[in-house]
């Protein structure tokens, strides 16, 4: 399976440029740059990969109906379907042969195979292979065909084309339908010795065959396929996320194998389950793919057994009352949140284990900032009966409010983190800020939620161990 491959034309010399650098760079695997079956593209590709350890020209032309007619329908190519077939064929053979002269290994896409007339398929392949194809391809460029229509044509191909021992076969599926991985698996089974795919999917439309899809089906259900492809898939992970940032295009949280929540777990019934035994809800080892561990995520639905393992890892033991007091609290704020986290979890086993009085209570805050004046802030604070009161300026106007604070309460505190991320959209969104406190080796948490017109809920305050 190449690992490289690069669409070249005489238009195109960032492309040239990059299999070239790529050629001279890359030692191991097979760089491969892709052509139209016309000789100005076929030879810009003899000379990008003119200093290649182990070359590959990837030449080909339409096949279907759809194609001879739409894209060909120049007279030169001829008047009738039969006539544009036939000159269509001398361009596979004249294509191949000119790729051959640059390159051992050449291979041959028939373009559009999924929606082609498989008698006229079966002639345009073995003439490919005759003039010294060494792979060809059969992509279902529309992403139109079903897995049991593809596997049979590939099944078939193996069967009608006369050389096809000459030569590997390859399959190249669209995800139009979103069976791309189910189609090139179908392909595997019928005969296909190569799959190209894209790394998270990406490609033209709905994108191409997931290869992180591909390769863990064929792992996972080794004794279905037969096959192994000696990929190191603990690449996957990282190498899927240097994809999605170079191009900005995020991985959704549910995507198979490489997503957010492939190794998450929420509902009671499955992490009870998975904490007793992994296997019950995993068929896929996180760490084969590159995650650190799979992960337990703390919903509503979660259950008392998911609850009780993640305060246990947090360094709590519980009594069977104390965790349904904080189970009972769990699920009020589970209520309000998508998920709730390792940080409300400490907060609300704090309120509920080791209630604490509130020592102060804010009367009223002011704060003065802008572009021409120093951040400056004004407390006052009520300590029972007693009244105190600060004023600070800061590094900002948060920063001065803290200082104020410590000031009014007379305590040395320094704020060390102040987080604020936006938790739901449009005007009236709510924000969640997190504030990180140090008094000496003291480390103090607070979590809030504020909407758009500074209306406040504390959601926990908690110093850690």
């Amino acid at each position: 399976m190449e690992r490289h491959r690069g669409r070249l034309s005489n238009s195109s010399p960032e492309d040239f440029q990059a299999v070239e650098s790529i050629s001279q760079e890359i030692e191991g695997p097979t760089i491969c740059a892709l052509s139209r079956a016309v000789a100005s593209d076929i030879e810009a590709c003899g000379r990008a990969l003119a200093k290649a350890r182990k070359p590959r020209i990837h030449t080909g032309i339409g096949v279907s109906d759809i194609h001879v007619m739409g894209k060909f329908r120049d007279e030169k190519y001829g008047r009738t379907l039969e006539e544009k077939r036939a000159r269509i064929l001398q361009m596979t053979v004249d294509a191949v042969k000119l790729a051959r002269s640059y390159v051992g290994d050449v291979e041959f896409y028939a373009e559009d195979a999924g929606r082609a007339e498989p008698a006229y398929l079966f002639q345009m392949l073995e003439a490919a292979i005759d003039a010294g194809a060494t792979v060809v391809n059969i992509p279902d460029t529309t992403g139109y065909a079903v897995p049991e229509q593809f596997g049979a044509l590939i099944r078939a191909i193996c069967e009608k084309v006369p050389n096809i021992g000459r030569a590997v076969i390859s399959v190249h599926c669209h995800d139009d339908l979103g069976l791309a991985v189910a189609n090139a698996l179908a392909g595997v089974l019928n005969g296909a010795r190569q799959v190209e795919g894209t790394i998270n999917g990406i490609g033209e439309r709905a994108g191409n065959a997931a290869l992180e899809e591909v390769v863990m089906a064929i792992r996972t259900r080794a004794d279905y396929f037969g096959f192994e492809t000696g990929l190191d898939a603990r690449e996957f992970y990282r190498t899927s996320r240097l994809v999605a940032d170079m191009l900005g295009m995020a991985v959704p949280a549910n995507k198979a194998v490489v997503g957010g929540n492939a190794f998450a777990h929420s509902s009671g019934i499955h992490v009870d389950g998975f904490l007793k035994q992994r296997e019950t809800y995993e068929i896929l080892r996180p760490e084969d793919v590159g995650f650190s561990q799979s992960r337990v995520v703390l919903t509503a639905r979660t259950g008392r057994h998911g609850l009780r393992d993640r305060v246990e890892k947090l360094g709590y033991s519980l009594s069977q009352g104390e965790l349904d007091q904080t189970y009972e609290r769990f699920l009020a704020v589970a209520d309000k949140k998508q998920e709730v986290f390792d940080e409300d979890l400490m907060a609300i086993l704090h309120d509920e284990l080791h209630p604490v009085p509130d020592t102060f209570h804010l009367d009223y805050l002011q704060i003065a900032s802008g572009t021409s004046t120093i951040p400056t802030a004004t407390v006052r604070l009520r300590a029972r009966d007693e009244v105190k009161q600060g004023a600070a300026i800061g590094d900002g106007p948060v920063d001065a409010v803290c200082r104020a604070i410590c000031q009014a309460a007379q305590v040395s505190a320094r704020l060390s983190s102040y987080e604020i991320r936006a938790v739901t959209s449009g005007t009236e969104a709510m924000g969640e800020v997190t504030v990180h406190v140090e008094e000496g080796d003291r480390k103090v948490m607070g979590r809030g939620r504020l909407d758009r017109r500074h209306r406040g809920q504390r959601q926990g305050l908690h110093r850690w161990p």
